[in-house]
């Protein structure tokens, strides 16, 4: 069975800084892509950003310039620095592993449990 496990959230304070990082374990053979999810009160869990086993990477608009992801194909782990944080940044946030192949499954994707990043003053 495959868990990611997140870590890194908090409180801050605006223009602070926060790093989330996330670990897949169990018997995995290979992941397509991980990513950061987020969702508001309220609001529909979006996309933050994507990273692909080969290093591509993706983020929302709304990131781009303040977050970076990044990730250790063969540690199963994804992080992201979070800088110049904004109180619309306020979610919980969620890993996910995308496309993982294991000894009992072929193309499914996972989730964490979700990490809250809170941003005020």
């Amino acid at each position: 069975q495959v868990q990611l496990v997140e870590s890194g959230g908090g409180l801050v304070q605006p223009g602070g800084s926060l790093r989330l990082s996330c670990a897949a374990s169990g018997n995995i053979f290979s992941i397509a892509a991980m990513g950061w999810y987020r969702q508001a009160p309220g609001k529909q869990r979006e996309l933050v950003a994507t990273i692909t086993n080969l290093g591509a990477t993706n983020y929302a608009d709304s990131v781009k310039g303040r977050f970076t992801i990044s990730g250790d194909n063969a540690k199963r782990t994804v992080e992201l620095q979070m800088n110049n944080l904004k109180p619309e940044d306020t979610a919980v946030y969620y890993c996910n592993a995308d496309r993982v192949e294991t000894k009992y499954s072929d193309g499914m994707d996972y989730w964490g449990k979700g990490t809250l990043v809170t941003v005020s003053s």
